[in-house]
């Protein structure tokens, strides 16, 4: 499926979300996409907050245009649009970009009667061919590292043994949930600050990678060879298996001075690891950055988007990390959504293999339908999670 042979608009607005500081679009990319035969539009300010000014842009031939929705056949972004972003956009656009599609609801129905064909960098399927595209893995990487940071900025302790003429500090311990790429990301920034620091995942296949980085494995003895399923995801488990499992994190978790979580499931609230009683049981002064706070929280204590003090414990429920470093994000994301848009790009145009993996995985709506199953079954009625 090709649009018309007319050269193609590519366009970056500026994020609008509260907090939002990264851009899907750094100068460093613009010769590529020209080479692509694109004719790159930018709002003004764009990547600003991120470090990146217009004149970085226009200097490497983008143009700065008011309302580049209005205008833009292609469009990048890094969080959904807001509806009235949605009507601004040219019916039939291209849309790329981070679209929360299994809890944004008026989102992706507006996108379908826009006819908008939306793709969803969430959705990226996990194999070999979509490395250079995952998005979320390159933001998780990007929370991980942050996590440790807050961490190590709210703890009455320093992270690293030291010895000193006063007397020798002992290291912080350290216990990461989920070694996905944010936790891998964390257990290797908290070893170089020099923590203690364990590790527990329901995968067994990452224990390898958790020791690799100097970390010691929690082995909680729990049978998990389905713990994870094919797209490489942990695989959501009963009730009675994570019953167990807090049970035999409870002793890794009092232990320790920061605990980091990190377990998500794509499309369902995140399992409660970590109960108010274990929180409880923890030290005065311990902190828990909580990465999956936009899913519920590992933490049953979890306020997304809060820093409140339980128990004598702090609990971050952390919300857009990669927010908060933006230039780095920055590059990141704009890389894998510029390779994902070069991918479905042929002579300049968009052309949709639908039998391609990478090209249907993500794609969420096209020619007024929503496509994807999983989404739409979320989106259907008495489908959604309470």
């Amino acid at each position: 499926m090709d649009v018309d042979s007319r050269r193609l608009i590519l366009g970056i607005p500026k994020e609008e979300a509260a907090g939002e500081r990264r851009v899907a679009l750094v100068p460093e990319l613009i010769a590529r996409l020209k080479d692509a035969n694109l004719e790159i539009l930018l709002q003004a300010d764009a990547g600003t907050a991120a470090g990146f000014p217009d004149s970085s842009y226009t200097d490497k031939g983008a143009r700065i245009e008011p309302d580049v929705l209005a205008r833009a056949d292609i469009v990048l972004k890094v969080q959904p649009p807001a509806i009235d972003e949605i009507r601004r956009l040219k019916e039939g656009a291209t849309l790329i970009g981070f679209l929360q599609p299994y809890a944004n609801i008026a989102g992706i129905t507006a996108l379908a009667a826009k006819n908008v064909t939306a793709f969803s960098m969430e959705l990226m399927p996990r194999i070999s061919r979509a490395q250079t595209m995952d998005a979320l893995s390159a933001m998780s990487t990007v929370s991980g590292y942050k996590a440790v940071l807050i961490a190590a900025v709210h703890l009455r302790k320093f992270f690293p043994l030291l010895m000193t003429a006063a007397g020798t500090m002992i290291p912080a311990r350290v216990f990461v949930i989920g070694a996905g790429v944010a936790g891998l990301q964390a257990i290797g920034t908290a070893r170089r600050l020099g923590a203690v620091v364990e590790a527990y995942d329901t995968r067994p296949a990452v224990k390898e990678q958790v020791e690799s980085l100097g970390a010691k494995f929690a082995d909680l003895g729990l049978e998990t060879r389905d713990a994870e399923d094919k797209s490489g995801y942990a695989r959501v488990q009963s009730e009675e298996f994570y019953l167990r499992q807090r049970e035999m994190m409870s002793k890794c978790i009092s232990a320790a001075d920061v605990v980091v979580t990190t377990a998500a499931v794509p499309g369902q609230r995140a399992p409660i690891l970590v109960t108010e009683e274990m929180v409880r049981a923890m030290r005065p002064g311990s902190v828990i950055v909580d990465l999956a706070a936009e899913q519920g929280g590992n933490c049953a204590l979890t306020e997304a988007g809060r820093e409140i003090v339980r128990h004598q414990v702090l609990i971050v429920g952390a919300t857009n990390l990669p927010g908060t470093v933006p230039f780095h994000a920055s590059q990141m994301y704009a890389r894998t959504v510029t390779n994902f848009l070069l991918h479905l790009l042929r002579n300049g145009k968009i052309h949709l293999d639908l039998d391609d993996e990478l090209t249907r995985g993500p794609l969420v709506t096209h020619r007024g339908e929503i496509l994807h199953e999983a989404v739409k079954m979320s989106l259907a009625p008495g489908t959604r999670d309470a």
